[in-house]
């Protein structure tokens, strides 16, 4: 098991390099505070403010030794860690995190250093651009409808080949190899998940809804210490493979386990007040606020399901849903260890 100062060894992993630092506050001390604020600021100002806090955070620590740096930040970060040990996140991964080797070895880390710090994170995973690349060597049409895989039975076959023989368990290998212990599964493991067709089955063939959630196995799992890492395809009453939207996944299973925080990455920075404004970023919105901008059309594409995941999970019972983006390296431990975190969190 690898040690806390070995993942946060300042050369291996730089929170703090003006590429990663989200908290515009000046001080070291007050970039782990865990004030109760809000965690919006207005972009001009967050930027201005990110840049002199970057200069004077990188003097702060080239004036210090890499030893009492690790210890700084320890020391800085016992608020978060008391507040979320033993807590249960949700975490689905794919996107840009899932393509680059770099952003990969990023989450995985993240993962594991919150496992030894207490927290109880589960990761749910798609795997969408291997599936392509898997057909395409096939010679098996690629079909999209409403930004929906088109799924026939040779399909699926392979939709579950890849998804559970073959990312799920890099995956695991990758959190094995870096100190924690990981178990892979798909839904129909432990009778996880059970599926039911989506309601237009009949254009998207084997697409499936979760109808059920039997949360024991997992319970299990995290009670011995192990990282679940769970890919979304599951059975139906009769057996019968469906595939399923990795968000919805990660959202059902956030809701049935009580989690404390779902966690989606995404390839943006999450929801943006404009559009077509990369640097309108939200950073805190509640569901009547959200709705809102859905209904006054200032979210759409594919952040609408991403949105509709969270909103089901709040209201049923999930404490807080993030959209963060996980082209960042280390955007989880930005997400949960800092105030500001890594994109836009919805609350109830």
């Amino acid at each position: 098991m690898p040690t806390i100062e070995s993942l946060l060894n300042p050369s291996a992993f730089n929170l703090f390099s003006s590429k990663s630092l989200f908290n515009p506050s000046i001080s070291s001390s007050s970039i782990f505070s865990p004030a109760p604020r809000l965690r919006r600021l207005s972009s001009s100002s967050s930027l201005s403010i990110r840049c002199s806090a970057t200069q004077q955070m990188e003097a702060v620590v080239d004036s210090v030794s890499p030893e009492q740096f690790r210890v700084d930040v320890l020391s800085e970060s016992l608020p978060f860690i008391q507040k979320f040990r033993g807590k249960t996140i949700v975490v689905k991964y794919g996107g840009a995190a899932m393509k680059s080797r770099s952003l990969q070895a990023s989450v995985v880390n993240d993962l594991v250093l919150l496992s030894c710090v207490g927290l109880r994170p589960i990761l749910v995973h798609g795997g969408g651009p291997e599936i392509n690349n898997w057909l395409k060597r096939l010679n098996i049409e690629v079909v999209f409808r409403d930004g929906l895989r088109v799924t026939d039975a040779e399909t699926m076959k392979i939709v579950s080949m890849v998804l559970v023989g073959d990312v799920n368990k890099n995956l695991v290998s990758l959190i094995n190899k870096a100190g924690a212990s990981a178990a892979g599964l798909c839904g129909v493991d432990g009778r996880l998940l059970t599926a039911r067709p989506a309601p237009n089955a009949a254009q998207l063939g084997f697409v499936g809804e979760v109808a059920r959630v039997d949360p024991t196995v997992l319970q299990a799992l995290l009670d011995k210490g192990h990282i679940p890492a769970v890919s979304s395809v599951a059975a139906d009453e009769s057996g019968q493979m469906y595939n399923i939207n990795a968000d919805t996944v990660a959202g059902e299973l956030a809701a049935a386990l009580g989690a404390e925080k779902l966690i989606l990455l995404t390839d943006v920075a999450g929801i943006l007040e404009d559009r077509d404004d990369p640097k309108s970023l939200v950073k805190q919105i509640d569901i009547k606020g959200v709705k809102k901008m859905m209904e006054e059309g200032r979210i759409g594409g594919g952040m609408i399901p991403k949105v509709n995941c969270c909103v089901r999970s709040l209201a049923q019972g999930v404490r807080t849903a993030s959209i963060i983006d996980g082209r960042l390296e280390h955007s989880l431990l930005l997400e949960i260890m800092t105030d500001n975190g890594a994109g836009t969190m919805i609350i109830g």
